[in-house]
C-alpha cells in the first residue's frame, strides 16, 4: 500500500469546456488563494480539481477521459486526491459515482462552498471579483449572468446551470475595476444569454445600462459582447456600441438555423423573416459591426430542403465570422423525444460544406482589408510572428493578425496600429505603422 506524500499540498485546477467554465475555475482559484492554499492551473499538483463540461457528446467524452486519466495517476501514486466539479458532474453525478467511484468527491455547478470545504478552504462572500485569471493578461471573461430561461429544444444548459440569474451592475463594475488594476484591457462579456440581462433583478433588459457603467472603468479599452439571443434583443445596446469607442463593433449571436420548420422545432421563438430583418437592423445601426454566429446542422427532421435553405442563407448573409456544429442528441432535452434521423456522415458533410462556404466568404472579406490600418492587441508571440487581434476578433475563435517578429518588437498585452499587407482565409498579415 502506498504512503501518502509528505509534500505540501498543491491544488491543480483543470478546466474543460467553455469560457463560463474558465471563469468558474478562476473564481475557485481566487477563493483557494484567499484561504492560503497553493493553487496552479493545469500544472503539477498532488490534489486535482477537474472542472468538467457536459454540453455535447465530444465534450462529455473529453471530460470522462480526463477523469479516468487522473484516476490512473491516483492509482499510480502520482496524485493524492481527485475532485470533480462542473457541468458533467451536475448533470450525471449519480452515474459518475457508480461508474468511477474512486473519485474523492463530485460537486455540481452551484456547490462551490462545499467544494472549497472539501479542499480545506472557506468560502469568502466578500471576495467580489477576486479571481486568479488564466487567460493572457490583456483580456478576461466577465460573466454577467448565470443560467438560462430559454426553452431551446436541443440545449441541456438549463439542466446544468439552472434559471437565469443576473449579477448586479455594481458588483460587475467592482470586478471590472479589479481586473483593470491587474492589467486587463479587454473585457469579454459572457452569459448563457446576454439579451436577458437584468430582466430578473431590474425588471427590464438592462445590458445597455451595464455597458454605460463599464465604459467608465479606467484601463479598460475594449468591451466585447458574446452569446446574445436573437429574440428580444435590446436595440438600445446598438446606440451605446455606436457612441462608445470602448464597445467593440462586434456581436456574437448564435442563430442555430434558419429554416422556419427547424426553428419552430428548436423552439427558438423566431422565423427566417424576423431573423433576417434583425440582422439588417444591426447592419443599418452599426454598419462597421462584425457579426459572429453559430449554426447546428443535422437536427432531427432536417431535410435536404431545410439544409439547402440554410446554405443559401449563409451565402446571402455573408457573416464575418461563423462556426458550424453537428447536432448532438442530448437526453432530458425536448429534442431527445424526436428521432435523431440524420446520419452522422450527412451531418458532417453538411457542416463541412457550410464551413467551406464560410472560408470563401472570409477570404473575400479579408482580401478587401489589404492596405487598411487597424488597431490590434498583441496576445502572444508564436514562432516568427507576434499574434494580434482587431476589435472584430475574439480570442481562440476568430481571425488573427500576424506581424513579422524579425522586423519589429511588440509587447504582449499592448496595442499597436498596423497596416494589412496580405490576407488568407482566416489570417491577416500586417506591419506596424
Amino acid at each position: 500500500m502506498r504512503t501518502k506524500t509528505l509534500k505540501k499540498n498543491k491544488i491543480n485546477v483543470i478546466t474543460l469546456g467553455c469560457s463560463k467554465n474558465v471563469y468558474d475555475s478562476e473564481v475557485l482559484m481566487g477563493q483557494l488563494k484567499a484561504s492560503g492554499k497553493e493553487v496552479v492551473h493545469e500544472e503539477e499538483g498532488n490534489i486535482v480539481v477537474i472542472n468538467t463540461c457536459g454540453f455535447i457528446n465530444n465534450a462529455k467524452e473529453e471530460s470522462v477521459n480526463t477523469i479516468l486519466d487522473y484516476m490512473q495517476k491516483k492509482e499510480d501514486g502520482d496524485v493524492d486526491k481527485v475532485f470533480v466539479t462542473g457541468c458533467l458532474s451536475e448533470r450525471y453525478k449519480p452515474d459518475l459515482q457508480k461508474e468511477i467511484p474512486n473519485v474523492d468527491q463530485y460537486f455540481g455547478t452551484t456547490e462551490l462552498p462545499q467544494l472549497l470545504k472539501a479542499l480545506g478552504a472557506d468560502y469568502k462572500h466578500e471576495l467580489i471579483g477576486e479571481r486568479l485569471t488564466t487567460t493572457p493578461k490583456n483580456y478576461a471573461y466577465l460573466k454577467i449572468a448565470e443560467g438560462c430561461d430559454r426553452p431551446c429544444s436541443f440545449c441541456a444548459i438549463p439542466l446544468m446551470r439552472g434559471k437565469h440569474k443576473s449579477t448586479p451592475i455594481e458588483n460587475l463594475v467592482i470586478e471590472a475595476e479589479k481586473l483593470a488594476a491587474n492589467g486587463v484591457k479587454e473585457l469579454i462579456l459572457i452569459a448563457q444569454d446576454l439579451t436577458y440581462y437584468g430582466l430578473d433583478i431590474y425588471k427590464k433588459r438592462n445590458l445597455a445600462e451595464l455597458l454605460e457603467a463599464l465604459v467608465k472603468v479606467e484601463g479598460i479599452e475594449w468591451i466585447r459582447l458574446h452569446y446574445a439571443f436573437p429574440t428580444g434583443f435590446p436595440m438600445d445596446v446598438l446606440d451605446v456600441m455606436k457612441r462608445e469607442p470602448k464597445i467593440c463593433n462586434y456581436l456574437d449571436i448564435p442563430l442555430q438555423h434558419i429554416s422556419d420548420k427547424i426553428l419552430k422545432s428548436m423552439r427558438r421563438g423566431t422565423t427566417q423573416e424576423k431573423t433576417t430583418k434583425l440582422l439588417k437592423e444591426f447592419r443599418a445601426a452599426v454598419p462597421e459591426m462584425t457579426i459572429r454566429t453559430t449554426l447546428i446542422v443535422g437536427y432531427p427532421g432536417e431535410t435536404e430542403e431545410d439544409y439547402q435553405t440554410l446554405k443559401a442563407w449563409v451565402e446571402a448573409m455573408r457573416f464575418e465570422r461563423l462556426g458550424c456544429f453537428t447536432y448532438s442528441h442530448e437526453e432530458n432535452t425536448h429534442a431527445f423525444n424526436l428521432e435523431d434521423d440524420v446520419p452522422e456522415a450527412v451531418k458532417l458533410a453538411r457542416a463541412n460544406e457550410i464551413m467551406e462556404i464560410q472560408s470563401q466568404i472570409s477570404w473575400e472579406l479579408n482580401q478587401a482589408k489589404i492596405g487598411d490600418t487597424f488597431k490590434v492587441v498583441i496576445d502572444r508571440k508564436e514562432g516568427e510572428y507576434f499574434v494580434g487581434r482587431t476589435e472584430f476578433d475574439s480570442p481562440d475563435v476568430d481571425n488573427e493578425v500576424l506581424i513579422d517578429a524579425s522586423k519589429t518588437y511588440l509587447k504582449t498585452g499592448e496595442f499597436a496600429t498596423v497596416k494589412v499587407t496580405e490576407a488568407a482565409d482566416f489570417d491577416l498579415y500586417a506591419e506596424v505603422v
